[in-house]
C-alpha cells in the first residue's frame, strides 16, 4: 500500500521498475559513497537488485506526486527484533529540494506507528549529506567505526557512522 507525504508517494517496486532502478544505480553520483562507489551496471540490477527490492520488506519507490516523476528509493527494511534500517537513494535531478528528510521522515513514523522500537542508519563520515538528512529525521549519532573495504573509496578512511532513534 502507497504511502503518501505532502510531495511525494511512496509504492512497493514492482518488476517493471528495472529501467528507474538502471537510471538510479548508474548515477555516479548516487553510487559515490556506496559499495564500491561505482555505477550499477543494469545487468547486476536485474539479477540482484531488483529481486531483493521486489521480494523484500521495507523497499519504497519514490514519485513526485505533483508531476510522477520517479525521485528514488527509500529503505526502511527489518534488522532485528523490532528495529529497521533507514536507507535512500535520490537521482541528484532531484536533490536540494527536501525530499530525501520528507521520505525518510515518513517512513520512520510509519515505522514508528507499526511498533518499531528503534530505526538505524549508516553512511560514510565524509558524506555529510546525508548525516544531515539523518539529523533533520531526528536520528542521533551513535559511534563513528572501520570496516575493511574489498575496494576502498574515497573518504573510506574516516570511517562509516551510525546513527539511531528510539520510539
Amino acid at each position: 500500500m502507497p504511502l503518501e507525504t505532502d510531495r511525494l508517494t511512496l509504492r512497493p517496486f514492482t518488476w517493471s521498475d528495472v529501467d528507474l532502478l538502471v537510471w538510479l544505480l548508474g548515477e555516479p553520483r548516487v553510487m559515490r559513497y556506496i559499495e564500491d562507489g561505482r555505477p550499477v551496471p543494469r545487468e547486476r540490477v536485474e539479477r540482484e537488485v531488483l529481486p531483493k527490492v521486489v521480494g523484500g520488506t521495507g523497499w519504497w519507490a519514490a514519485h513526485e506526486k505533483a508531476a510522477g516523476a520517479f525521485v528514488g528509493w527509500f529503505e526502511l527494511s527489518p534488522a532485528g527484533d523490532g528495529v529497521a534500517e533507514l536507507g535512500y537513494r535520490l537521482h541528484p535531478d532531484h536533490w536540494g529540494r527536501g525530499y530525501a528528510t520528507e521520505g525518510a521522515s515518513a517512513l520512520v513514523a510509519a515505522g514508528f506507528a507499526a511498533g518499531l522500537t528503534r530505526v538505524v542508519a549508516t553512511a560514510m563520515a565524509v558524506n555529510t549529506a546525508s548525516r544531515r538528512v539523518l539529523e533533520k529525521v531526528g536520528l542521533r549519532y551513535v559511534r563513528t567505526f572501520h570496516e575493511d573495504w574489498p575496494d576502498p573509496i574515497e573518504g573510506w578512511e574516516h570511517g562509516d557512522v551510525e546513527y539511531a532513534l528510539e520510539r
